[in-house]
């Protein structure tokens, strides 16, 4: 498709100007069914705690005049939020009341760019993809930070500092994690990380040799987001809304965005770091029973990579509506507990595992 609107371009525009239009060609691609993704992620959030809660959720907002299980919600908040008013408190500081939410959405969105959905289909295929996430999310901390602060009020500032102080405490313990995935893979490139944990199927991936790290990863990608049960910034029994209080219209909708793009860049992250990217599960698996061969290799290679890695991201993503609908919110002294405590020596422990693992050669996983 790319190499024929490249022909196509080339024949009246100059070649800079096309790479440009491709990337962007690129870029659109990605941003729409990610956007889309987040909207109907909210919907699906309040499908699943509804029926864990046994209630229905959603079910009026349809489209062409039918309820339709009430598929039309998102649309109808987002409609909501596009004309509702943007109020600035009088105190505020303006530019960076306004700047804030771009600073928390901007950097979400900047990630996917390294993003892998197969072999193939990537943006930036960058030998330091994982070197850039981390500097890239770390970004996002900061709109955080400037929203409370900007906002002059007392409870904005607790709850941004509540979250500032939760992000910095929870990222040193997801980049060990990932130093972790970066020693068994032998590379920061996605492309490489995905490939050295192919050849026995799901037993080869890394969740299994890095399970330690795998499940402190994901405890910290659900911190770093602010999701329940670490929603201590946003602590509405205690500081009414968190560091987004005096928020209204398209710019708490910025804020919304920024979480759930977050939440399904975790999930994604978690699918190609631990759970294979888009390798079928039977990679490379083929057995005899009572005569017969079985190779599950060749029936699930038909599936395309892609599918296999939207689905795993899937299953990450419902963890997190999981988690919200059933645990209740930790306090502030134990979630720092919990990150400076427990998951930051229990990083370094399974590095240095990791460490000796690959001095000795141990097979399958580090040779």
């Amino acid at each position: 498709m790319f190499d024929w609107l490249n022909t196509f371009f080339t024949t009246f525009l100059p070649e800079p100007m096309v790479a440009v239009i491709l990337i962007l060609i690129k870029i659109v691609i990605i941003m729409v069914p990610l956007m889309l993704t987040v909207a109907y992620f909210t919907y699906a959030e309040r499908k699943i705690i509804g029926a864990m809660q046994v209630r229905k959720g959603p079910t009026i907002v349809g489209f062409f005049g039918y309820k339709m299980w009430g598929l039309g919600q998102p649309i109808a908040d987002a409609v909501k939020l596009m004309f509702k008013e943007i109020v600035i408190p009088t105190g505020a500081n303006k530019f960076l009341f306004v700047i804030a939410p771009v600073l928390s959405l901007a950097p979400a969105l900047a990630a996917w760019a390294v993003v892998p959905f197969d072999s193939v289909k990537i943006l930036a295929d960058i030998d330091a993809a994982l070197l850039y996430i981390l500097a890239v999310t770390s970004i996002g901390v900061y709109g955080v930070i400037i929203a409370g602060w900007a906002s002059n009020s007392k409870y904005a500032l607790l709850g941004a500092m509540r979250s500032a102080a939760q992000i910095v405490s929870y990222e040193i313990a997801m980049g060990f994690a990932l130093v972790g995935v970066l020693m068994a893979a032998h590379s920061m490139n996605f492309g490489g990380i995905v490939e050295a944990q192919a050849g026995m199927g799901f037993l080869s991936w890394f969740w299994l040799p890095l399970f330690p790290l795998f499940i402190v990863y994901f405890i910290s990608g659900v911190a770093e987001t602010n999701r329940a049960p670490f929603d201590v910034a946003e602590g509405e029994s205690e500081i009414v809304a968190g560091f987004h209080v005096e928020y209204s219209g398209m710019a708490f909708a910025v804020f919304f965005l920024a979480e759930y793009a977050n939440m399904i860049l975790i999930s994604a992250l978690a699918a190609i770091m631990f759970m294979g990217g888009w390798l079928s599960p039977f990679d490379g698996i083929s057995f005899k029973l009572a005569g017969i061969s079985f190779d599950l290799d060749a029936w699930f290679s038909l599936v395309p990579g892609m599918l296999w890695f939207l689905l795993k991201t899937g299953f990450f993503m419902f963890f997190f509506l999981w988690f919200r609908a059933t645990f209740p919110r930790y306090r502030y002294d134990q979630i720092m507990r919990l990150g400076w405590k427990v998951f930051i020596p229990v990083t370094i422990v399974w590095i240095l595992v990791v460490g000796i693992f690959i001095l000795a050669g141990l097979p399958p996983w580090w040779n």
